[in-house]
């Protein structure tokens, strides 16, 4: 008798707020759309949860998978990248890198990758891209965009589209050389008209850390002028030039060979930033989704443990229902 009264007593007591005259209040989940939450619902369903782990865990084995990927990529293309450092380093010697040059006409090469998922190595690339622009434009001088990435061109092209003269994608479908690289090169020249070319790149310091750069290839004319004015290109005039080459001649193909060199170096250097860039951000994804994955479990067990105790009280109020 004492267990039926014990069974009574907590029957109406479980029993109460269903009868109560105030309105229920639902609980609704971020799991699902608040539309979908129907009302006096008191609980999400287990099944939704199971099926949001299950999303969850399948995403978390692709940015592993992603991570493992671009260090694979990363240790290819670290070693050329380094080696490809010893192409420019003699011109800068020679011609030195002077991107405070003033000239009227400018050209922007702006490297950036085809794919995103890779941290902000692209936003960065465009913010030092317009800000050059920025600081060379004026009402008799002229700016130029040559844009090499998918990602950089669809961010340029909102606001600069009538100043973008090339556009090219695709580089890293293949690994590039340097025979590749001095057409693309070569191709450009041929169509812009340029007094500095100015390219922009990440330039590779560790996978977690790039350094946006900017490295300036003067045209033969600006070169020259700079020469005979004592600038600080003054010391080209202390070499000697053997054979019937003329001095312009040699200077023209000096910048020639400058611009391929160094946009080779800034490919490759831009490629090993873009790999490091997403083994981190893809460490960062698999991270997050480990502890949304932790929540969603202590979500899934608080919720089945409530449907228990639901469960539990339907039967203890129909025995009590039952025994009066």
């Amino acid at each position: 008798m004492a267990m039926a009264a014990a069974l009574r007593r907590e029957g109406r007591r479980f029993a109460s707020p269903l009868i109560s005259s105030q309105p229920i209040t639902h609980v609704r989940s971020s799991l699902i759309p608040e539309e979908h939450v129907p009302l006096g619902a008191r609980s999400i369903s287990t099944q939704i949860v199971r099926n949001r782990m299950k999303s969850v865990k399948n995403i978390q084995k692709i940015t592993k998978a992603m991570k493992m990927v671009a260090a694979s990529k990363l240790r290819l293309i670290q070693t050329r990248a380094e080696n490809s450092r010893g192409l420019w380093q003699p011109f800068t010697a020679l011609l030195g890198d002077t991107p405070s040059v003033d000239v009227k006409k400018n050209v922007i090469v702006t490297i950036s990758s085809d794919k995103g998922l890779c941290g902000g190595i692209n936003s960065t690339a465009v913010k030092v891209s317009r800000a050059i622009n920025r600081l060379t434009s004026g009402p008799d001088k002229e700016t130029k965009y040559v844009i090499l990435g998918e990602k950089a061109k669809v961010q340029l092209i909102r606001d600069s589209k009538k100043s973008i003269t090339i556009c090219m994608t695709e580089l890293q479908r293949n690994p590039l050389n340097y025979t590749q690289v001095s057409v693309l090169a070569d191709d450009i020249l041929k169509n812009v008209e340029y007094d500095a070319l100015r390219i922009v790149f990440n330039k590779f310091q560790s996978v977690v850390s790039f350094i946006p750069t900017m490295a300036t290839v003067l045209s033969p004319e600006v070169v020259e002028r700079e020469t005979e004015s004592e600038g600080k290109l003054g010391d080209l005039d202390s070499y000697e030039i053997e054979g019937g080459e003329t001095k312009g001649e040699i200077l023209q193909n000096l910048s020639e060979f400058q611009f391929s060199c160094v946009l080779f170096n800034a490919v490759m250097e831009n490629a090993c930033s873009e790999q490091g860039a997403r083994m981190s951000a893809m460490d960062s994804s698999s991270r997050n989704a480990g502890d949304m994955l932790d929540r969603l479990t202590l979500t899934y067990n608080r919720t089945r443990q409530a449907s228990i105790t639901t469960e539990l009280t339907e039967i203890i109020s129909g025995a009590a229902a039952l025994e009066s």
